[in-house]
């Protein structure tokens, strides 16, 4: 009534085909955790690490846009304090020139001031321009970039920025205010006395003297500090986010090298274990066949 040699075959037959189906699952996903039923602790701990890496993805994204904006700003900025060295050389060779030569110079002059309108008209990136912005705005004051994600035993989440403020690279001012570096305006205190930007500056006034050719050159002088200093703002800021994403991409990689210790699986070990499995279970079936033989024997000796 009762072939023991049989139940035994079977159960190992059963646990041999359990293996092998966890094996070939293993292969197939190419995890040895793929599920919380396999190891819970193990798949709990690779799930968060997998979260973190998706926010270090759009920090990656985040930082990629950023560094779009500030190298288009940056590669500006410098073409623009070139072309401002230009008309600072035009205007100190206007001041001892004659009428008729200052008109000419004037004319490169102008020039070279719509050369800046446009340079700086085109450093848009992504609907940003950092070199054109409003002075009166109390909300649009910075370029922020997002930089990290950090997440603490707690799980309270902060989010590290780096902040460009407008204020120091501001070429021109969108609003009526002319604060930025090359729209704000002086005044020469000559017989020709003035009020004048960089962009707005004329040598072909018949009373300009020399103390109002020195009040350009010192306000283009002023112009070129404060574009230095904007020049060196959006260097740094550059730099920051450059280091940044190599960081981020580090990170991200090592965060993948540890999810995948703690999940993978070992395709040698597991192709190695699928061939003895496979062997174990061709075996088991013919235990199974010889245990139940042996009862169809037993049994014909009452037929």
């Amino acid at each position: 009534m009762t072939n023991t040699s049989a139940l035994t075959a079977l159960q190992s037959l059963n646990a041999t085909n359990k293996a092998l189906e966890t094996t070939q699952s293993r292969i197939s996903t190419g995890y040895r955790v793929s599920s919380a039923s396999d190891n819970a602790a193990y798949w709990s701990i690779a799930t968060t690490m997998r979260s973190d890496n998706k926010a270090n993805s759009v920090l990656q994204d985040a930082l990629g846009l950023g560094a779009g904006k500030i190298d288009t700003a940056y590669t500006a900025m410098n073409s623009s304090i070139d072309v401002v060295d230009q008309i600072k050389e035009k205007v100190l060779l206007a001041k001892t020139s004659s009428a008729d030569d200052r008109a000419k110079i004037q004319t490169e002059i102008t020039s070279l001031q719509a050369q800046l309108t446009d340079n700086i008209g085109g450093a848009n990136y992504a609907g940003s321009n950092l070199l054109k912005t409003d002075s009166t705005s109390t909300t649009d004051t910075k370029l922020t970039v997002m930089t990290s994600y950090n997440r603490d035993s707690t799980g309270a989440v902060t989010t590290g920025t780096i902040d460009v403020d407008y204020g120091d690279t501001r070429l021109i001012d969108s609003s009526t205010s002319k604060a930025g570096m090359l729209d704000k305006e002086f005044t020469t205190t000559g017989a020709g006395a003035a009020t004048a930007s960089i962009l707005t500056l004329d040598v072909t006034g018949a009373t300009l003297d020399s103390t109002d050719f020195d009040d350009m050159l010192t306000g283009i002088e002023a112009g070129l500090s404060d574009m230095a200093t904007g020049a060196a703002s959006l260097g740094a800021a550059k730099a920051r986010v450059d280091m940044q994403k190599d960081f981020v991409s580090k990170l991200s990689d090592s965060i993948d090298r540890g999810v995948g210790q703690l999940v993978d699986a070992d395709m040698n070990e597991e192709s190695t274990r699928l061939q003895a499995l496979q062997v174990q279970q061709q075996l088991g079936i013919q235990s199974l066949s010889i245990a139940n033989s042996s009862s169809q024997q037993i049994l014909s000796l009452f037929r």
